[in-house]
């Protein structure tokens, strides 16, 4: 079974979610999602200063099984990105939850956390991918 970090709160569509404390969160894909992919071989990151709104697409992962879209699980201005990825891809498989993060971004609406899953409802949503 994947590593499910109960600090975390996660998307239906696989992006997790840690809130910072400052207003502001660290967003990337989880365990189970770098799973699925495969081998990654490329991360398209979204533009510093770019407004979200939840569930619009920010990004893309490619891996030599697949392409999936990121989807934003919260609204907010991207306030950074995870450069690193540009040059070191497989990041995202290797650490998921650390050196992997994708971008953080500076909340809109903090109430929006809640309506994100806890490590038991990701879990449901992850075991009924398999």
């Amino acid at each position: 079974m994947s590593s499910i970090p109960a600090n975390l709160r996660y998307a239906e569509s696989h992006e997790w979610v840690l809130d910072n404390g400052d207003g502001t969160v660290t967003i990337g894909i989880s365990d189970h999602a770098q799973e699925s992919l495969g081998d990654v071989v490329f991360v398209e990151l979204p533009e510093v200063g770019r407004a979200l709104e939840l569930k619009d697409e920010f990004g893309v992962v490619e891996s030599v099984k697949a392409a999936s879209d990121l989807y934003a699980p919260v609204a907010g201005e991207v306030i950074a990105v995870n450069e690193a990825l540009e040059d070191a891809p497989e990041t995202l498989n290797e650490s998921p939850y650390e050196d992997g993060w994708i971008m953080k971004v500076r909340l809109e609406d903090a109430t929006q956390l809640d309506d994100l899953l806890d490590a038991d409802g990701y879990e449901a949503v992850a075991s009924a991918d398999d």
